[in-house]
């Protein structure tokens, strides 16, 4: 029983690198070619591995934009903030 969820596993991981793949464009593909990636793929749990790791850039992180030298306006404000409305009280 152990031996077939390891199998199983073995069969996920390598289905799920072979898709990602297929998928990743050539421009976030590292280190070597997507048909050596594929090559190395065949190699049993070490293959899919390698390619999940090392094979291709990962999402990076979100840029923070530039306001361009402005801000936006400022939302509306509660009245307690307000010192208009406070002077009036």
């Amino acid at each position: 029983m152990g031996k077939a969820v390891l199998v199983v596993i073995g069969v996920v991981v390598f289905v799920y690198a072979v898709f990602d793949l297929v998928a990743t464009p050539k421009s976030r593909v590292k280190l070597l070619p997507k048909i050596l990636w594929f090559v190395i793929l065949l190699v049993p749990i070490v293959g899919p591995l390698l390619w999940i790791f090392w094979g291709h850039i990962g999402d990076a992180p979100p840029k923070p934009r530039s306001s361009g030298g402005w801000s936006p306006p400022p939302g509306p404000r509660g009245p307690d903030d307000d010192p208009d409305y406070l002077r009036g009280l």
